[in-house]
């Protein structure tokens, strides 16, 4: 049997806000200042600990820069949604790819987040959940407008789709 040429897996044409790139460059960064902070602390007022903390505190700085740098610009690369009248595509994922098609029938739940750093940066995620075990998706980065305006436009069509997709 032939998939509907709408359910297709395929590349989702929204990416995410550009604002997402400075959320994933903050997130790992927090963490990173303080374990540097601790590393240098612990080798400033431990002796016996001054060569494993300085060598935390590098590893510590590679591993921040890298995570800063290079893995938000390789996210937003890679992560799209879109809405159609039949189905939600999302594709997200920066080492492991994964792309996910939910139909609109098959949505029990629509709901927006957004956390302190997302509240800063006025960003939302965007979550749909199915019956499923593996039926949630999380689209994160959206701008926090567009997040609700989308979680009101699935929240319509799900009304649309009467029948029951168990």
């Amino acid at each position: 049997m032939d998939p509907t040429p709408s359910l297709l897996f395929r590349e989702p044409v929204n990416r995410v806000d550009r604002r997402a790139i400075t959320m994933w460059r903050m997130t790992p960064l927090i963490p990173g200042i303080v374990v540097l902070a601790a590393c240098v602390a612990l080798g400033a007022l431990v002796d016996p600990a001054r060569w494993p903390a300085v060598a935390a505190a590098l590893v510590t700085i590679v591993a921040t820069v890298f995570f800063v740098a290079v893995v938000p610009l390789w996210r937003f690369r890679f992560h799209r949604w879109e809405i159609t009248d039949d189905a939600i595509y999302t594709q997200s994922g920066w080492w492991v790819r994964s792309r996910v098609v939910i139909p609109i029938s098959r949505i029990q739940v629509v709901d927006t987040t957004a956390g302190p750093i997302e509240q800063l940066l006025d960003l939302a995620t965007l979550t749909v959940t199915t019956a499923s075990s593996a039926g949630t998706i999380r689209i994160v980065g959206l701008d926090a407008e567009v997040a609700r305006s989308a979680a009101a436009d699935v929240t319509i069509r799900t009304q649309a789709h009467t029948d029951d997709a168990t």
